[in-house]
């Protein structure tokens, strides 16, 4: 999904647009999906593609939704990050490239991942 940078900030809130498209971080345990233990998929929330599933929530206790793998779906793309004076690993949507947070390997097995997203940058589905 391709939008103008005019056309992102009619879509999206302020808080959506600076840590959706400028790379931005919202306050550790400010997230409205930090707590979420329902049941559903989590999408994006700039093009709505799937990300992850409650499946592999978990509360790593870091102050941002985490997770341990992205879905099936694969739309969860890698890019190296050396901002900040940091080595990690940020994590965009492969459909429209919103920044999503960063993935850390210290998290549960199987997969020893921790995705630790913004609760802005995606919205929760329950299931059906």
């Amino acid at each position: 999904m391709k939008l103008s940078d005019s056309q992102w900030r009619e879509k999206l809130s302020k808080e959506e647009y600076r840590v959706c498209r400028e790379k931005g971080t919202e306050r550790p345990f400010s997230g409205e999906l930090l707590h979420n233990e329902k049941t559903g998929d989590y999408l994006c929330t700039c093009c709505g593609s799937i990300l992850f599933s409650s499946e592999d929530k978990f509360d790593s206790g870091c102050g941002w939704p985490s997770f341990s793998a992205h879905t099936k779906h694969d739309n969860v793309a890698f890019h190296e990050d050396n901002s900040l004076g940091m080595q990690r690993i940020e994590i965009v949507c492969k459909n429209c490239d919103a920044h999503l947070g960063h993935v850390f390997p210290d998290g549960p097995a199987p997969t020893g991942q921790r995705y630790c997203v913004n609760s802005v940058s995606i919205k929760f589905s329950a299931e059906k």
